[in-house]
């Protein structure tokens, strides 16, 4: 449901309120939300806003976030099998090279 929000014409008191979109909108400030302590039946106005923003953050938010567990499993089984195969190569030290000598003169 979205939220709108309202101002009392009466008070000033602003709210929101949380309404299907068929409804109508409110007209008189709501008892339990108005700011005096005696209830003035103020007129209310909505008010315009510039409602809420959709942030997509991260690369690849499209492609991965809306996808089945079959297909990341089946994208996993095709990633592992287009890897080459890895040998395993002991690496052997390289033999130490004589340090230079120094000429004495």
């Amino acid at each position: 449901m979205p939220t709108y929000e309202y101002i009392c014409e009466k008070c000033g008191h602003e709210f929101e309120a949380s309404q299907s979109m068929s409804a109508k909108p409110l007209l008189i400030c709501p008892k339990e939300l108005c700011a005096r302590k005696k209830w003035g039946r103020g007129k209310i106005k909505k008010k315009i806003s510039g409602g809420a923003g959709l942030l997509f953050k991260g690369s690849g938010f499209y492609i991965t976030d809306y996808r089945s567990a079959k297909y990341n499993e089946a994208a996993k089984k095709d990633s592992a099998a287009s890897k080459p195969a890895e040998t395993k190569t002991e690496a052997k030290p390289a033999p130490a090279k004589p340090a230079p000598k120094a000429d004495k003169k």
